[in-house]
């Protein structure tokens, strides 16, 4: 949702073929055939985000479609994944490589310097980092690459990492 419009829109593609081969009951709602066939209209569409959508599926186009995006993503992801894993300050949550997000890239400290984490916090935000509060049930730290970030923002939160790690 948040590389294509506000919560709201809800982008499917689905075979027609695989339509009513669900063995047990679907709530009217979930169920894709009550939208087909009402047109997606089956309730009130969320006219502004879709329109949210619209524009942010031409945005894409004109910046080299859904293959530059996914360049793009992994490009920015292996950046900050790279610093993450070299920094003494850092880890990553998911410590399997291949299962990595390119969209949220998740990060604590580690444990040696887990009483530096409100620290860092508060040196990040004052070197104009926005929203990298990780999960309330989880911790440490979350950058959000999602398309319309620029790499030049991934680079201000790696330059971020590397100051803190030399205070410290």
């Amino acid at each position: 949702q948040k590389n294509l419009a506000p919560a709201g829109v809800t982008f499917v593609i689905v075979k027609n073929d695989a339509l009513g081969k669900v063995s047990r009951y679907i709530p009217t709602m979930l169920n894709y055939q009550t939208h087909i066939d009402g047109g997606s209209m089956f309730n009130t569409p969320p006219v502004l985000p879709i329109y949210a959508a619209l524009q942010t599926l031409r945005w894409i186009k004109a910046n080299g479609g859904v293959a530059e995006m996914q360049k793009r993503a992994k490009e920015k992801a292996d950046m900050l994944y790279a610093e993450i894993d070299r920094n003494k300050m850092f880890r990553g949550t998911v410590t399997d490589k291949a299962d990595r997000s390119y969209m949220n890239i998740c990060f604590v400290m580690n444990d040696e310097y887990k009483e530096l984490e409100a620290d860092f916090m508060k040196f990040a935000t004052e070197k104009g980092m926005v929203g990298i509060k990780g999960h309330r049930s989880v911790g440490g730290f979350r950058a959000s690459c999602y398309n319309a970030m620029p790499k030049e923002s991934v680079q201000a939160l790696i330059d971020c990492m590397q100051e803190f790690e030399k205070l410290h």
